[in-house]
């Protein structure tokens, strides 16, 4: 139903600029691509699929989670069903996937999300501040998204700053006392991540696959004839993504729509290319990801209940 609600508030949206800015430009951008360009743009996401994939089956064994990277694999994509959830919360199903079939309680886990998100954040603050440095038209405020990402992914990895952060909230709270002596171990089991070579192969994967929707925007742009550069290209793409991300709204749909379609137009792009780049983008990551996550997420439920009746038998 979530899904649904918010698939209608998208297309809500591009009807709405769609009329606002003339209909047959719009379908005559649409027109210029086909079924192998389209194939590309979606080949590109997958390849961002499947490193960020890679790098969460990574972090679960260096947690010392027993999982395979069927498992793995199952577990990251079948999240992808809830990402328009607010704030991505919903993506938290993963965990309990992980706890039907390992037993591992969800503050075990829980560093795992931290971790995983974290990495997302760093790869893109970096991206974007390589764009910055390279482009001649990035948007404006972008250093301090970079600044915000960076700190954020920081403050999430950071064992000792989580700790005091549980630590005040107790403080301020006190109630609850198992809670925040789980969340107490969470924190600490963040120092298992902090070894140069782990936040290296996160980072550098995370840099991977966010590069590969950069280019697919970048590749758009070309087709549609409206071509802006590599690094322009990449610093609206990631810039209206974490905008998106930052306004708390479900898959940030709305927010980074309209930040990605009114760059473009500042970069000089028309309205038509650009609103019809924005929809296409949005539909072969955003909506290509759920799509996927819809498919897997009830193999993942089949198996979580089987890893439930093997636990209860063992």
């Amino acid at each position: 139903m979530i899904v649904a609600a918010i698939a209608v508030l998208f297309l809500a949206g591009f009807v709405g600029l769609a009329t606002a800015t003339g209909w047959e430009e719009t379908l005559a951008d649409l027109a210029r691509l086909g079924w192998g360009e389209v194939a590309i743009l979606l080949a590109l996401s997958g390849v961002n699929y499947l490193a960020r994939a890679v790098r969460w089956h990574l972090m679960a064994r260096r947690l010392g989670l027993p999982v395979t990277p069927g498992q793995s694999l199952r577990h990251f994509l079948g999240g992808f069903a809830m990402s328009v959830t607010p704030g991505r919360v919903g993506e938290l199903v993963r965990m309990r996937w992980i706890r039907r079939e390992t037993g591992w309680p969800v503050e075990r886990s829980a560093p795992l999300v931290l971790v995983d998100r974290a990495a997302d954040l760093a790869a893109m603050a970096l991206i974007l501040a390589a764009a910055l440095a390279l482009s001649t038209g990035a948007p404006a405020g972008a250093a301090a998204v970079v600044a915000l990402a960076l700190a954020a992914a920081w403050a999430a990895t950071n064992p000792g700053f989580a700790g005091r952060a549980v630590e005040v909230l107790w403080r301020m709270v006190r109630r609850w006392p198992r809670l925040f002596a789980r969340a107490r171990g969470a924190a600490r089991s963040l120092g298992r991540f902090r070894s140069g070579p782990i936040l290296g192969a996160a980072f550098g994967l995370g840099i991977l696959g966010w590069m590969a929707e950069a280019w697919a925007f970048h590749l758009l742009l070309e087709w549609m004839g409206v071509g802006i550069g590599f690094w322009p290209a990449a610093a609206i793409f990631v810039f209206a993504t974490l905008a998106g991300g930052l306004t708390g709204a479900p898959g940030g749909v709305g927010g980074a729509e309209a930040a990605m379609f009114a760059l473009l137009v500042a970069a000089g792009v028309p309205a038509g290319p650009a609103l019809a780049a924005t929809a296409v983008i949005r539909l072969t990551t955003l909506w290509f990801a759920i799509g996927i996550g819809i498919v897997v997420f009830p193999v993942a439920e089949r198996c979580a209940k089987r890893g439930d009746h093997a636990l209860e038998n063992r």
